[in-house]
């Protein structure tokens, strides 16, 4: 029996993409569908990357959450709402969110934003204009506002040590 030569170069630009980094298998497919590929043909090569190993949403949550919490010290609600638009149902979501905020919690997330917005000194040395500023952007980056103004309250009532945030 003969391969479709379109199934060959499905394949090929699926594995190609998953070379270049890790995708939710619904980012794969879409991709794969631009490619001109018929749904049968893309529902097979995603089938036959998941069995292979290759594609896996639970792992690409864990990894996505990990990556928007620490190294860009994104908020609860900003993780989830882009594992939602990356195609992670809400379970598998809220899953990788409590599997990081184990090992990197969302309010340590928020010490150090606060300090790296903050130039170092912390909300209480900053001018109304300025905390309200950073309030907004912590707001954007999926913090709570009870968790940033507790934060910041705190840093007012007890005044800024450098050495407090670390």
């Amino acid at each position: 029996m003969e391969e479709d030569p379109r199934r060959g170069k499905a394949e090929a630009k699926a594995y190609r993409l998953l070379a270049l980094r890790a995708h939710s298998e619904k980012e794969l497919r879409a991709k794969i569908l631009a490619g001109g590929f018929g749904e049968r043909l893309v529902a097979e090569v995603i089938g036959k990357c998941r069995e292979l190993g290759y594609l896996d949403d639970r792992s690409y949550a864990r990894q996505r959450a990990r990556e928007l919490a620490v190294n860009r010290l994104a908020g609860d609600r900003r993780i989830a709402a882009d594992l939602r638009e990356r195609g992670i149902g809400e379970d598998l979501a809220r899953e990788a969110i409590v599997q990081i905020r184990e090992e990197f919690s969302e309010a340590e997330a928020l010490d150090r934003l606060v300090r790296k917005r903050s130039g170092g000194k912390g909300g209480a040395a900053l001018a109304e204009k300025e905390r309200a500023r950073l309030v907004r952007s912590l707001m954007g980056k999926g913090f709570p506002a009870g968790l940033v103004f507790r934060k910041l309250n705190q840093t007012q009532e007890e005044g800024f040590h450098g050495d407090d945030w670390e």
